[in-house]
Parts: C-alpha cells; structure tokens; sequence
C-alpha cells in the first residue's frame, strides 16, 4: 500500500522537474533561437565574371577579391576570372572586384526573397540613374590604376600663356601694328585718339598723350626733315662761334696794349 501511494508522488515529481528544465531551456535559447531561424533562412549565391581587355587573367587574378558590401562577403576568383560568392540572404548589395593592379566600376545587386538577381551600374553622382546590367555579373576593367600624376612636360605654349610675357610682348605689338591698321594721315581720326586718350589721362603732372601720339604717329618724312635741319644749322653755330671768340681776343690784346 506504500509503494503505491509514493507512485503518483514520484510521477508528479519528475512532471515537474522536466517542465521546469525545458522553461529554463526556453529563457536561455528564447531571443537567440528565434534570430538563428531567421538567419539560416534562404541563401543565395551571386556569380559573375571579372575581364581585363588585352591582359591574361592569370597575370592579376591571384591579387584580386570581390567585395560584397565592404568586407561583409569576400569572394575569390578562379583562374579564368569567373567568381562565387555564396551563402548571402535577400537583399541589395554593391558587389566590387578590388586589385591593386586594375580598376573596376562597382555593381549593384538585388536579391529578391524568391531569388531573382538584378544588377545595375552603381552612379554615386547620379543615385537616380539605372543602368541594367546583365547576369551573372560581366564586370570589365576601366583602366590601370594610377597612383602617380604625371610629370608635366614644357612646351612653348606654356612660355607664350605666361602672364609676365603677354604683359611684354601685347603692348609692343600693340604700338607695332597701330599705326599699320589706322589711317594715321586722316587729321579727323588723329584728333579723335588724342582727345580720347587725353580722357584717360587727367593727371597733368604726367606727360602729354596727345604729343606722344603725334611722335608715334608721325611720318618718318618728319623725322628726316628735322635730321637735315638740325645738320644745316650746326656748322652755321659753328662758325658764329669762332667769330665771337676771335673777337673777344682782338679786344683783350688791345686792352692789354693799353
């Protein structure tokens, strides 16, 4: 009779003690399980090609990764550029080839729940802009990397475009080719410059642009005119002068026998 009253008491007992482990079980995996069912969800894969035009895939592949979201998903490419990147959920992604040999333009990849791919050119100036792209991923090299500007060569177009010589030679060719393009000989067209530059020249205390555009503009007739002249009257100074010396000594010696 003993034994059979301690039955129920030992069947309710170990009731319990399993109810209370699988309720502590419970708290202890709660949050972390229900993530774990949501993250060991569908995955999916995204595939694609990198090409180098004009250079064997051998020569940069052992350099390169793809980058899926950063660092979030690295992938490696096989010897005949193809790549794989598995075990990545639904979602958008910016899938990049990074090599430190050559440069490649990011692509955007949407993965859908049911697993549809689309991918479209990645425009950071212009977000708004789709550019479809086909799949899997054909991801050409725009170019070698350049990590150096390069030297600047000197031509004599960089001497010609210099400041300080322009500053120079404009206002010679200026004064050179004036005179060639103007009517210097139309008094009506002389006076309107003179007076035109006297209106930029209002300080009196410098000199004259008027008479300086007369000198500029006057013939070289006048300039022989007044060469021929000046030669004609220096011997006549001249001997004016030894006159009045001679004469200036005739008076002294008279004074002096005096």
């Amino acid at each position: 009779m003993w034994h059979r009253e301690r039955i129920p008491l030992l069947l309710a007992f170990v009731q319990s003690v399993f109810v209370v482990g699988w309720c502590f079980t419970e708290m202890e995996a709660g949050p972390g399980a229900a993530m774990s069912t949501q993250t060991n969800g569908d995955r999916f894969k995204i595939e694609g090609r990198a090409i180098v035009p004009g250079v064997k895939t051998q020569d940069w592949v052992s350099t390169a990764r793809v980058l899926v979201d950063g660092e979030e998903h690295v992938g490696f490419l096989r010897t005949d550029g193809s790549f794989a990147v598995n075990d990545v959920p639904s979602g958008s992604y910016v899938v990049e080839v990074v090599t430190p040999t050559y440069r490649f333009d990011p692509v955007r990849v949407d993965i859908t729940s049911k697993g549809k791919m689309r991918a479209r050119l990645v425009n950071y100036i212009k977000t708004s802009e789709v550019i479809r792209q086909p799949y899997p991923l054909q991801i050409r090299s725009s170019g070698p990397h350049s990590y150096f500007m390069k030297r600047e060569t000197w031509g004599w177009t960089d001497f010609l475009m210099n400041p300080m010589v322009m500053m120079m030679v404009l206002p010679l060719l200026i004064i050179v080719l004036l005179p060639k393009v103007v009517n210097t000989n139309d008094p009506e067209m002389r006076k309107e410059m003179e007076q035109s530059m006297n209106m930029l020249n209002p300080n009196p205390e410098l000199p004259d642009v008027s008479e300086l555009m007369t000198k500029l503009f006057s013939g070289s007739k006048g300039s022989s005119k007044a060469g021929s002249s000046s030669k004609g009257t220096r011997p006549a100074a001249k001997r004016r002068a030894k006159k009045l010396s001679v004469q200036n000594n005739c008076a002294d010696l008279d004074s002096w026998d005096q």
